[in-house]
């Protein structure tokens, strides 16, 4: 596994799919993932510090997974099928050794990995399959 961060949000308000990119951490490589407006908006939110007035959906799920004693330990994007990337929401819940994967959708789960500053971690071949483009040095 790759640990990567979110590195832009690219928001298109005439287009029903927007695109969030991850940047290798100490790497050059770039993976971008095709998501939702509402969940490019909610990350977009929380990435600028813009607290709505009443919790939105991944607000209260980080509100609920916190007041059960549990935290979000990382994302893992461990899957691409069919165009279709399958991430994974770990929790660590207190008081138990194991951790919890949950099943998610990337844009779900980095929407909670910001939230809670979680690491995204992301397969090496989901990588070289999705792979567009390096960064620039």
């Amino acid at each position: 596994m790759v640990e990567m961060e979110l590195s832009k949000i690219i928001i298109d308000e005439k287009r029903p799919d927007q695109i969030i990119v991850l940047k290798e951490k100490n790497g050059p490589r770039l993976m971008p993932i095709v998501i939702g407006y509402l969940e490019a908006n909610a990350i977009k939110l929380k990435v600028s510090g813009v607290t709505p007035p009443r919790p939105l959906t991944h607000d209260l799920l980080f509100s609920v997974i916190e007041g059960l004693g549990a935290s979000v330990g990382k994302v893992l994007i461990d899957r691409l099928e069919n165009n279709t990337f399958y991430a994974k929401l770990v929790l660590q819940i207190s008081g138990q050794a194991p951790e919890k994967a949950i099943d998610a959708r990337p844009s779900d789960a980095i929407a909670m990995a910001v939230r809670a500053h979680a690491p995204i971690f992301v397969d090496e071949e989901v990588i070289k399959r999705s792979e567009v483009f390096h960064q620039q040095p």
